[in-house]
């Protein structure tokens, strides 16, 4: 539920593009393409929760000529929020690595790809 709740949280900052690495992404739009499963938002988060507190990790990809300073602590500030909103704990730690950089043109390669896997 907190992976869920950070997932979400991290995705709706402008400037993040995707959550998880290449491959995690990868294997999510597979996933995603077969009937009747769920887009998974925690993708590219883990938490560990004890029972007043959590910590979380996430990965990002941001969108080409953003400021990663300024996503990163625009990410760490709604997810402690959301996550101690939603669940009552309190967030102790937040490491985001950013993991890749999405450029313009990349676009129109990974949707070629995908429609020819």
């Amino acid at each position: 539920m907190v992976e869920k709740i950070a997932g979400l949280a991290a995705r709706d900052v402008l400037g993040v593009h995707a959550m998880g690495s290449g491959m995690s992404r990868t294997f999510g739009a597979v996933r995603e393409r077969v009937p009747g499963s769920a887009k998974s938002v925690s993708r590219g988060v883990k938490a560990e929760v004890g029972e007043v507190q959590t910590a979380l990790d996430l990965e990002i990809v941001v969108d080409y000529g953003v400021s990663i300073t300024e996503v990163a602590a625009a990410v760490r500030e709604n997810v402690i929020s959301s996550v101690e909103r939603m669940t009552g704990l309190e967030v102790v730690e937040v490491n985001i690595a950013v993991i890749d950089v999405k450029l313009p043109d990349e676009e129109e390669d990974e949707e070629s790809e995908t429609r020819l896997q």
